[in-house]
């Protein structure tokens, strides 16, 4: 193990050290396969190796190279335990390649060919501008085998989702809600609320006068920005669940256009950017 990391990756698989006692923990394509196999999971992902950014293509393809060869292994022992499972969960892919398009195209290739239950893009909301992370994700999404889910990893702004769903992505996975929430930061319809800016100290209104999650109806601003202010655990958990309500709402206005065929509409009113 390095000084600058608690983890080392070989091809056989990584190895790190465990942030409960220090013990050295060994994850290979296989074990976790047969991890979430006995979890019980309804998706699960194969093992990757996700590259930092800024990231050389050199040093992008030596990941996706391994990648590659844990997928095909995974693949491999997903098909062998599958007669010795009732369950009707399903197997991702997922693509690496940083920002570099020859990369993305051979993995969508490759990992085509191995025919996952769905695909995920990886490697995108590592640090990289919006603009390259966002061009990455539109010439990736159609690469990806029609007729299977598309899912992104690691991305959950409002903006970056619709984004997204334009570009034909169906999954989503972020820990903003909670994150932010950590942070006193709450989703709404009209852009993110500080709760701990002085402006809402005294608001008798609710975080979001357009929710109707049990934050929003049981508590005041200016009680959440107190028990913020006081370093109450409890402000964090109920920014969470106001925030995770927002997102499911959120999600089904999504779902909602994409069916009546709206998805402009509500890209140009949905949620903004702008703090309130």
């Amino acid at each position: 193990f390095s000084l600058a990391s608690n983890r080392r990756i070989d091809d056989g698989g990584v190895t790190f050290r465990s942030h409960l006692d220090g013990a050295a923990v060994r994850f290979t394509p296989e074990s976790v396969v047969d991890m979430q196999r006995r979890l019980g999971v309804d998706v699960a992902m194969v093992l990757d190796e996700c590259p930092p950014w800024p990231v050389t293509e050199e040093q992008a393809a030596g990941a996706l190279e391994r990648t590659l060869a844990w997928a095909r292994r995974a693949r491999e022992a997903w098909e062998s335990s599958s007669g010795n499972s009732t369950q009707s969960s399903g197997l991702f892919g997922i693509l690496q390649g940083s920002g570099f398009r020859r990369l993305r195209e051979r993995a969508a290739a490759e990992l085509a060919a191995l025919d996952f239950d769905g695909y995920a893009i990886g490697g995108v909301s590592v640090g990289e501008p919006e603009a390259e992370r966002r061009a990455t994700v539109e010439w990736t999404a159609p690469l990806l085998p029609e007729g299977k889910a598309r899912y992104l990893m690691g991305v959950g702004t409002p903006q970056d989702i619709l984004h997204a769903v334009r570009s034909g992505i169906d999954l989503f996975d972020c820990v903003l809600p909670a994150r932010n929430a950590r942070h006193g930061v709450l989703f709404t319809r009209s852009g993110p609320v500080k709760i701990t800016n002085a402006r809402y100290r005294d608001d008798p209104g609710p975080p979001d006068p357009e929710c109707r999650c049990p934050t929003c109806r049981r508590v005041s601003r200016a009680f959440l920005a107190h028990l913020a202010r006081a370093g109450e655990i409890t402000a964090q958990v109920l920014a969470t669940v106001h925030n995770l309500a927002f997102y499911l709402d959120f999600m089904a206005d999504i779902r909602e256009a994409c069916a009546s065929g709206t998805l402009a509409e509500l890209s140009a009113t949905g949620p903004t950017a702008d703090s309130a």
